[in-house]
């Protein structure tokens, strides 16, 4: 039986600091969205220091670690670079993704059970500090039981092609990638991780994703600072909880 805790609410505030950054000021501040968000209801801060620093930069982490009330979820890349800043702020939780210089986002899950010597060795001193370890992966069988294999508490299942093929108007892929979500999310759950959801999803996505009563928690980001620029931020993060609470209900 699936735990039914209320679903968490990840809001990512990197495109605050995509818009803030297109003009190389301080305005928008990222900081000010993550206080923002915690008000509307937000359950935690999502935020990916990427290496190329095209969003989100050091001081960003610095300054959300001292301000946030809510738990601070470090997204990065498996670099030793990320570790040392990981170690020295001890986030809540930090979130290992895959990370190529040309991408416009993350395009895909991390490959895990190619790299599982490598990852196993990286995530223990994460772990030792305190830091709860998820793996962003694709809803995968063989990439789930990688995960679990080296020692991450938790995975976050990559939603990008199930929102693509809706915004496609492709159907059939769109169910196809909604039964292999629920699936695997029941798989993950059933070896004792933590399953969170995210990437692409908007309120046309959300609802049956939310409605998996494996999933503790959806991370989202682009839609909601895109959906701000017409409704505001607070406006924008309560519609989303409000969706995601009458699919859980």
């Amino acid at each position: 039986m699936a735990n039914q805790e209320k679903l968490r609410l990840g809001v990512n505030i990197d495109h605050v600091a995509t818009v803030r950054n297109a003009r190389g000021g301080v305005y928008p501040d990222p900081l000010r969205a993550a206080r923002i968000a915690q008000e509307a209801g937000a359950d935690g801060i999502t935020a990916h220091l990427r290496e190329d620093r095209r969003h989100i930069s050091d001081a960003d982490i610095e300054g959300l670690m001292e301000v946030l009330t809510v738990p601070l979820n470090f997204e990065m890349a498996a670099t030793e670079e990320m570790q040392a800043i990981a170690l020295r702020h001890k986030p809540h939780a930090v979130c290992i993704v895959p990370e190529k210089r040309e991408e416009r986002t993350t395009e895909g899950g991390l490959e895990v059970a190619r790299e599982e010597n490598k990852l196993a060795h990286f995530i223990a001193p994460l772990r030792d500090v305190g830091c709860r370890v998820s793996i962003f992966i694709a809803a995968d069988k063989r990439q789930i039981e990688a995960a679990h294999r080296i020692g991450a508490q938790v995975i976050e299942l990559h939603t990008g092609a199930y929102c693509d093929a809706f915004a496609e108007g492709d159907m059939e892929t769109h169910a196809r990638e909604l039964a292999s979500l629920r699936e695997m999310s029941a798989f993950a759950h059933d070896l004792g991780l933590e399953v969170h959801a995210g990437h692409g999803l908007t309120y046309d996505t959300v609802q049956p994703i939310a409605a998996f009563p494996q999933v503790m928690e959806l991370n989202i980001g682009h839609f909601l600072i895109g959906e701000s620029i017409f409704r505001g931020l607070e406006p924008a993060i309560t519609e989303m909880r409000r969706l995601m609470d009458e699919a859980r209900s």
